[in-house]
């Protein structure tokens, strides 16, 4: 099955950082572009970067901007976000989503989701 696979997260004290990995996994697609959202309890799930795969254009959240680096690896079909300088307001649960090519800017394909959490 057609699948996104997460790993990475952790618990990471503030100013650490962790390196978030989102690989295809099953059966194939092409990827348009990844999103990388986080959803912390009660608070909607949001979108806080994401990269293209053609040319590898970036977009940042405010709240991350500087600390948070999208990037991609085309061949194998895997994103990863590396986040530096953690806070404990970034404890969230992340999901990777990709856009498919083909299927318009929606995104509709969704990892499992890995748990961050930044706490001394």
């Amino acid at each position: 099955q057609a699948q996104l696979v997460e790993s990475g997260g952790g618990l990471v004290q503030p100013g650490g950082s962790l390196r978030l990995s989102c690989a295809a996994s099953g059966r194939s697609f092409s990827v348009y572009a990844m999103g990388w959202f986080r959803q912390a309890p009660g608070e909607e799930r949001k979108l806080v970067a994401s990269v293209r795969w053609p040319g590898g254009s970036t977009y940042y959240e405010d709240s991350v901007q500087g600390r948070f680096t999208a990037s991609r690896d085309q061949r194998k079909n895997t994103g990863y976000l590396q986040m530096n300088n953690l806070k404990p307001e970034d404890t969230a649960v992340y999901y990777c989503a990709v856009q498919r090519a083909g299927w318009g800017q929606t995104y509709d394909i969704w990892g499992q989701g890995t748990q961050v959490t930044v706490s001394s």
